[in-house]
Formats: structure tokens, C-alpha cells, sequence
């Protein structure tokens, strides 16, 4: 068995919104630098994903120096976006991430305007500005002190090529075989592991990628954006019809872990990944 390494690493800008895939990454205690710093939310402040609006998959944000983005997206104008100063007239304003409720600081009019045009619904788009105090880690799976971003649960989500290759052949033997092979990018994750055997991350408690260290807090349950094309936003019912018949963990499906960083560094593609308990 060849020594497991860093396959790829992915940034995700703007939660749900297509990232970008750099040769090297800053590690920080909630995340992969400047990954899911933005959101968008609905009227009544609940984040919006591609679970709600397919659409997203096909919109990207260019991160800039100074933490902004450059909004893209079929049928818009480009739009740059500043980070917005926590001393604008609307201060904070409450968002719910998937029942956490985190303060966020409004992006503005504009930035509104053109994701509300865009997904054709009543939008606001937000930033986080300090992730070290504004949403902690679900309790029952974290250390004291952890922190995340607007992911949808954790620091970081690791996958490996392995087990794409083996959900794909187990795909190809189903009803819907004509809908694969899958992409990794449908299940957006920020690392990708190659040079193990299938499914060996299902034990994994901690591992280190090149310098950083990292601890496995949970199995990372799938949910319907796995069965979103990322370039063209059409759903289908792979891999979730799949998972189901062979990777089900209690109610749910099961593909990659969920990562805390135990300390920041950087990571590079090539580094080695180790297997640390």
C-alpha cells in the first residue's frame, strides 16, 4: 500500500457556492483560511445552501487579499464585495445555521440585490467576522474552546479518492448506474486523501497532514446536495440511493470525517498523511 498524501485541497469562499482548489492552504482553529466566511441567509435569517437553491452550485466567489470575494454567476455582472465593517449602520444581525444561532455583520445593499435577483427570492448575504468567537463546535462532539466557520458542522471534511472509487463501482452496480461515475465535488470537502484502502478513514481518530494535526470528530452524514451536479445544478438520485444500501450509520448516510485542527499550520498538496490513532 503506497504512504497515504494530500490529494487536493478546496476552499469554499461563500458557503454552497463553488470554491477553488489552491496548491497550499493556511490552517486556522475553525478552518481552512478564508473558507465559508460568507453566507447567504433568507428573510428570516436562516442560511440558504443548495439545499433550498440548486442554483447556487453554479455561482463562485474569488477570494481577494483583504478577505473579500468577486461574486460570479450565470446571467449577472461580477460583483467585488469588501469586507463589511462591524461599525456599519445594521451592526450584527442573527443567523441560523442549522439551529446554531451566529452573529454575522451585513454585506450590503448591493451584494443583496444581486444574489436576490440571481436565486429569484428575498436574500440577504452575510459575512463572519471573527470565527474564534461567533460559533462554537456542536458540544457533543468537541473540545472546549472549538470554533467553526459557516460549514456545516466542522472545521474541515476530509475525503478519500479510495472510497469515491469504491461508492462509484457500487454505484455502477445499482439502479441508477447511468448517473455515474461522480465527481469528488459533490460532496465538497476541504482535503482529499489518496493512497489508502477503501473506507479506512471510517476508523481513523486523529492523523496529520504534513505538520498539522488533526482530530477526527465525526462521520460526516450526506444529505441531498450530494445529488447536485456542481457544473450544471441538475439533481439525480445518486450517491444518496447508494449510501443508503451500504453506508448507513443509525438514520444516517455516511461519507468522509469531519476534522478539527488541533493546531494552525499550512498544508500542501503532496504532503504525507498520517495515521496518528
Amino acid at each position: 500500500m503506497p504512504i497515504p498524501v494530500l490529494h487536493s485541497v478546496h476552499v469554499h469562499p461563500v458557503k454552497a457556492l463553488r470554491g477553488f482548489a489552491p496548491a497550499e492552504a493556511e490552517v486556522q482553529p475553525w478552518g481552512l483560511a478564508g473558507d465559508r466566511r460568507w453566507a447567504v441567509v433568507d428573510t428570516a435569517g436562516k442560511v440558504v445552501t443548495q439545499r433550498q437553491h440548486a442554483r447556487l452550485a453554479l455561482a463562485s466567489a474569488a477570494p481577494l487579499p483583504d478577505g473579500g470575494v468577486t461574486l460570479t454567476a450565470p446571467g449577472r455582472e461580477p460583483l467585488t464585495v469588501e469586507v463589511p465593517r462591524l461599525s456599519a449602520p445594521d451592526g450584527t444581525i442573527p443567523v441560523d445555521v442549522f439551529g446554531a444561532v451566529v452573529q454575522s455583520v451585513p454585506a450590503g445593499t448591493a451584494a443583496d440585490a444581486w444574489f436576490t435577483a440571481y436565486l429569484d427570492s428575498q436574500v440577504r448575504f452575510v459575512h463572519m467576522d471573527d470565527p474564534a468567537r461567533r460559533r462554537p463546535v456542536d458540544p457533543d462532539y468537541a473540545l472546549p474552546g472549538e470554533t467553526v466557520s459557516f460549514a456545516d458542522g466542522y472545521p474541515l471534511l476530509l475525503t478519500t479518492t479510495s472510497s469515491l472509487d469504491a461508492l462509484n463501482s457500487l454505484i455502477a452496480q445499482g439502479d441508477h448506474a447511468d448517473e455515474g461515475p461522480l465527481p469528488m465535488n459533490r460532496f465538497r470537502p476541504n482535503v482529499v486523501v489518496e493512497g489508502t484502502a477503501p473506507w479506512a478513514e471510517d476508523d481513523w481518530r486523529r492523523l496529520s497532514i504534513g505538520d498539522v494535526a488533526f482530530r477526527v470528530a465525526r462521520t460526516c452524514g450526506r444529505c441531498v446536495v450530494t445529488t447536485t451536479d456542481q457544473l450544471s445544478g441538475e439533481r439525480g438520485k445518486e450517491p444518496l440511493r447508494t449510501l443508503a444500501r451500504h453506508r448507513k450509520q443509525d438514520s444516517r448516510l455516511i461519507f468522509g470525517q469531519n476534522l478539527v485542527p488541533e493546531h494552525p499550520g499550512v498544508i500542501r498538496v503532496g504532503d504525507p498523511v498520517k495515521i496518528l490513532d
